[in-house]
């Protein structure tokens, strides 16, 4: 192929030079000399000649001929037809012209002497020629650059987004936010659901977000009795509140709040028994106690945090305990935090309406009866009780340092706990408003807020929520307004339900989760967004943390004090458990926090207590952190809604996977390697199939949908059947910050240290080896269909 690609240029100008033998030898035809002297016929002549060249060098003109008639006039001057309307497609794969060097007797049939102003006619082609060289020359430049050009269209492009983005952010201002918190707690002591819904679709609607709907469900709400709960010292009779008041006391200063201190779907009833101090309940301290004392039906003197209070309880009552005192330790909060003598309230519920497990409650569906949850009588209560129940004393910092409050081993106090709480159907209402996409409408971003349950509290975190959620949509429609629209749908959400264990989100998921299995890109969370204001602290799923991490540097840079890049997959409070959990969601979420909350122990957000507006304009009195937060996030939504390619990062996980493995605990051969060979398709996926998926020039728009589709489906090989009550189903998520580790991992193992036997173990390295084998069987089959659709282009 080379010999003859070289051979080419040389023969095509021999062809040339016979061609132009012909037409001077019949020019020069007898009778006709005065016409060879002629300028004009000579400059015809010459004409003609460039424009045969023209035609022989352009592609696929060997193809043609002369019809045979065009020979015949050629032999008469008075009748020379130099149209080109006679070509036709050659008999043979060369031209007529280039044939005539496989004609050597040509030459010889047509040989004339050379005219008179050969010299002159040479001296026309030269230039030509040299004309010729020179546009050719230039041309090729042209293309060079248009060429060099391309990528920077692209980045041009890119830009341009991010432009655009700027532009529907800066309308965000803290000052609209501010007007619609308070705007928004005045609501707060609504009873009815419907009335806080009405008021957020009005402000929706009148912001031109275009489909908005209300969707009801009724559900088995646990509500707080006539009265609030007590805790009687058996030993001087003396009653007490949750929040450490005497009974007495309590009746002369009622306080709506100390209804609202208790535990929903706990057990009721009375329980008299001895307090047993079990620190944070993990397996380690009732390991301890067992040795100690007898728990049978006693009541445990429970800390909040460390781990999921679920779990803590299933170990309680799998120990054999009959009630629960539970509280949090001073020592664990932040100095600037004083909840000595606050009440709070948690939820038992895993998630949704407990009367209808794993199925919507829709008209028509099964109904369970579940009275409670749990056999345990659980009662939060306040520190300043439980400092009075051992007799502990008030100044418990010395030289800075917080003692944590112990109940001593040689001290026996025994209590009687009453709880009392009511089982009622109630109607909880989310609101769902939609802003269709442009070219992908099938694929939803979900944004998820929550709104004020009347018949609890829940803080006024809710109001930040629900601000946030607002000023974003009212940036976003200013410019629906003037044309645009992003590339997919997004979805707006505003829970109810949720501080009874995320029932609006749950029901709603379970009603459409054959669509949202299918749909669903993303979720980003507006869960209460300010817990504190000296930290940005976002929680992503791996396959976002990239995203999350870019998004919190680029903040940094525009703040005069910033710590570190904070960004962690860990187990976060909220309506996007759902999400995360059965439907393997991709999930990101930004909020202010203390830092030493993020120090101390976690799950300490489990407990709901009444924060008042004034805490939430006193961490952030011009609600800048609030604007930040819907900036940051809003930038999220657009870049995800609107992105050709999803700005996933599928080797993040198997980065994510491999760390969950370290450790020597446990023998995890097998399990490495199998993370291995994920590792390995996940880099030849992003190398092979992102990398130009988001180059402009290599996008391919059937492979791009191909290839987002696969990236949404990413988490969903880690959702597991079986995990301990409050862990989560999604493997890829952590218990804690300073443990990355997979949870289910670890807990069985703590397990394992308990019991002779190591079966439950064994259950769980056989869950997270399928996981991971399924991820690699996803990718691996990914990179196939990729692989096939090329061929079969090809």
């Amino acid at each position: 192929m080379g010999e003859n690609e070289a051979g080419l240029p040389n023969t095509s100008l021999q062809g040339k030079k016979m061609a132009y033998q012909k037409v001077n030898a019949d020019q020069r035809a007898p009778g006709h000399s005065q016409y060879l002297d002629n300028d004009d016929l000579q400059a015809t002549a010459l004409d003609l000649e460039w424009d045969m060249e023209k035609e022989l060098e352009e592609p696929g003109f060997d193809q043609f001929q002369l019809d045979s008639t065009e020979n015949q006039n050629l032999e008469n001057s008075e009748t020379v037809d130099l149209s080109l309307d006679s070509i036709q497609p050659a008999a043979s794969p060369k031209g007529k012209f280039q044939r005539l060097q496989e004609e050597p007797d040509y030459t010889t049939r047509y040989t004339r002497s050379v005219p008179k102003s050969n010299h002159c006619t040479f001296c026309r082609l030269l230039k030509i020629l040299c004309m010729a060289i020179l546009l050719f020359i230039f041309g090729i430049l042209i293309g060079y650059y248009a060429h060099e050009n391309c990528p920077s269209n692209a980045t041009s492009s890119g830009t341009l987004d991010l432009q655009l983005y700027q532009e529907i952010l800066k309308t965000i201002q803290a000052e609209d936010i501010k007007k619609s918190f308070r705007n928004l707690i005045q609501l707060y002591k609504s009873e009815d659901d419907m009335e806080i819904s009405k008021v957020i679709e009005t402000q929706w609607a009148s912001l031109g977000l275009e489909d908005i709907q209300f969707v009801n469900y009724s559900v088995l709400l646990n509500l707080p009795g006539p009265s609030p709960s007590s805790v009687i010292l058996s030993s001087g009779g003396q009653c007490f509140h949750p929040n450490g008041q005497t009974c007495s006391e309590a009746k002369k200063h009622s306080s709506q709040d100390l209804i609202y201190s208790y535990a929903a779907y706990s057990a009721t009833g009375t329980l008299e028994a001895e307090v047993i101090d079990v620190s944070y309940g993990n397996a380690d301290d009732l390991k301890r106690i067992k040795k100690m004392k007898n728990i049978t039906n006693q009541i445990a003197l429970l800390k909040l945090g460390k781990l999921p209070l679920l779990y803590k309880l299933s170990l309680l009552e799998k120990a054999g305990f009959g009630g629960v005192l539970l509280y949090i330790d001073p020592c664990d909060l932040p100095k600037t935090a004083d909840l000595s003598y606050d009440t709070f309230m948690v939820s038992l519920n895993p998630g949704g309406d407990p009367s209808t497990p794993g199925y919507p409650s829709i008209s028509g569906s099964f109904r369970q009866n579940r009275s409670n949850l749990t056999s345990l009588l659980v009662q939060p209560i306040s520190a300043s009780l439980v400092a009075k129940l051992i007799s502990s004393p008030k100044d418990r910092i010395k030289s800075g340092v917080c003692s944590p409050l112990e109940l001593p081993n040689n001290e026996q106090t025994i209590v009687n706990l009453q709880v009392q709480t009511v089982m009622e159907f109630k109607t909880v209402t989310n609101v769902v408003g939609y802003l269709k996409g442009l070219t992908s409408p099938d694929r939803y971003i979900i944004v998820g807020s929550h709104h004020h349950t009347p018949y609890s509290y829940s803080g006024q975190e809710w109001a930040s929520s629900t601000a946030i959620i607002t000023a974003f949509i009212r940036s976003l429609m200013l410019r629906v307004k003037r044309g645009w629209r992003p590339s997919r749908s997004i979805v707006f959400c505003s829970w109810g339900g949720t501080a009874f264990g995320n029932i609006g989100s749950y029901e709603w998921g379970e009603d459409l989760k054959k669509v949202l299995q299918k749909n669903v890109v993303a979720y980003v969370s507006l869960h209460s967004p300010i817990r504190g204001n000296s930290s940005l602290y976002s929680v992503a799923s791996p396959s976002l943390q990239q995203l999350a991490a870019e998004k919190n540097n680029f903040n940094c840079s525009r703040r005069a004090q910033c710590p570190g890049t904070n960004v962690s997959s860990v187990q976060l409070q909220g309506d996007a458990d759902y999400f995360i959990n059965h439907l393997g969601v991709p999930t990101l979420q930004f909020a202010y926090e203390d830092i030493k909350a993020l120090q101390g122990p976690r799950f300490l957000s489990e407990a709901l207590f009444p924060n008042h507006a004034t805490k939430i304009e006193e961490m952030d009195p011009f609600f800048n952190l609030h604007e930040t937060i819907a900036k940051l996030s809003g930038e999220v939504i657009l870049q995800i809604a609107n992105e050709p390619v999803l700005p996933f990062n599928a080797l993040d996980i198997a980065i994510e996977v491999q760390n969950g493995l370290k450790g020597d605990e446990l023998n995890t051969h097998q399990l490495l390697a199998q993370a291995t060979l994920l590792r390995e398709s996940a880099e030849l996926f992003q190398s092979d199939e992102m990398r130009p998926a988001n180059d402009p020039k290599e996008r391919v728009p059937v492979r791009v949908r191909m290839l987002n589709d696969i990236l949404q489906d990413m988490e969903k090989s880690f959702l597991v059947q079986q995990v301990p009550p409050g862990f989560y189903r999604n493997t890829l998520y952590h218990l804690d910050e300073k443990t990355s580790q997979f949870s289910i991992l670890l807990e069985a193992l703590e397990h394992c240290k308990s019991l002779a036997s190591n079966e439950t173990l064994q259950e769980a390295l056989s869950e997270v080896l399928h996981s991971i084998n399924s991820a690699q069987v996803y990718f691996k089959a990914g990179l196939d269909v990729f692989e096939s659709v090329l061929v079969g282009k090809n």
